[in-house]
């Protein structure tokens, strides 16, 4: 992880013009997870020498460690124009601080970087990452455009929510690990254990983040909570609640649906709705049942410090506060 911020903060973004670069440097110092280069590096180092990286290992996976960081908080700039969204990790988002313009052209700059990362990858290495990381971007690009086309969808099942989510977030993780472990030398079951791990451990992670949505607390989730019920957003535990509803309950929720200007009013009907429904307890059912696909993938890689601290990251992101 300290290796993974070094090379965040080395990475040279004092330059002209400072309106296009500025809000990257801001976006990437504004912290975050560093899940995604993070999980390429555990993959590597589940792979060589016993789960201990040496410097030529380091040296070849970073640039696409750090690629996938770049990529991914490249999303999310364009992702919080595209939602109105207000803040991120605590502080204003680029749109709101800047101008939508900013975020849309500063978001494709970091687009740019990501690749420009990408080619300082082993040349041997290079054509398959490309290509994985190029089906990532578009499996990415399908999520976030099912999400639009669910917001005015009429039936949204819980099927069709998991294989959105499974494009939009769980990929990113999917396709981290597989190239950490593939430039590390994986073999092709490994890189396919790898993959699927990250699979299972992104769809507990959205899930959990649904449920963090209405019942985090907003200082440890850094952003406002409540924000996908005000905007009517299809999450796993509205489609639940409206799987679940009688006549009555779901015309209820309906009408909240249809309120505006109530935000806070809304967003305590809603929950209560949820808690009647037992909606936080199916999303932590399913929640389980991911996380345990995911650890059976560990029993296809070689059992070292890596592998438990993929088990232990397993653990810790599913039952996460923020």
């Amino acid at each position: 992880m300290t290796d993974i911020n070094k090379a965040i903060e080395s990475l040279p973004w004092d330059k002209e013009p400072r309106g296009l670069y500025e809000p990257i440097a801001y976006t990437l110092a504004s912290g975050g997870k560093r899940l995604r280069p993070t999980l390429a590096l555990i993959a590597a180092e589940a792979i060589v020498n016993g789960g201990l990286l040496n410097g030529d290992v380091i040296d070849h996976v970073m640039p696409a460690a750090l690629a996938l960081e770049v990529f991914h908080n490249f999303t999310l700039l364009h992702d919080d124009v595209m939602d109105r969204a207000q803040v991120r990790r605590g502080r204003p988002t680029v749109h709101v601080k800047w101008d939508d313009n900013t975020a849309i052209l500063s978001g494709d700059q970091m687009l740019i970087e990501a690749y420009k990362l990408l080619s300082d990858v082993p040349a041997d290495k290079l054509p398959k990452v490309l290509k994985w990381f190029n089906e990532m971007a578009t499996g990415i690009c399908e999520g976030q455009q099912y999400d639009v086309d669910f917001e005015h969808a009429n039936q949204v099942s819980i099927d069709d929510y998991m294989m959105m989510i499974e494009k939009k977030t769980s990929v990113l993780l999917a396709y981290a690990m597989k190239i950490g472990g593939y430039i590390a030398g994986a073999n092709e079951s490994q890189q396919e254990a790898l993959y699927q791990f990250g699979l299972h451990i992104g769809l507990a992670f959205q899930i959990q983040d649904d449920i963090l949505d209405v019942y985090g607390d907003p200082k440890t989730f850094g952003k406002a909570i409540g924000g996908d019920i005000c905007c009517n957003k299809k999450t796993f535990l509205l489609l639940t609640a409206m799987e679940r509803a009688d006549g009555e309950t779901k015309a209820e929720l309906l009408q909240w649906m249809m309120a505006s200007g109530k935000d806070t009013e809304k967003i305590a009907a809603v929950t209560a709705i949820y808690n009647r429904l037992g909606v936080r307890e199916a999303g932590e059912a399913v929640i389980e049942q991911h996380t345990s696909k995911a650890l059976q993938q560990l029993d296809r890689l070689p059992a070292n410090y890596a592998t438990e601290q993929m088990r232990q990251l397993a653990e810790k992101l599913v039952t996460r506060i923020s």
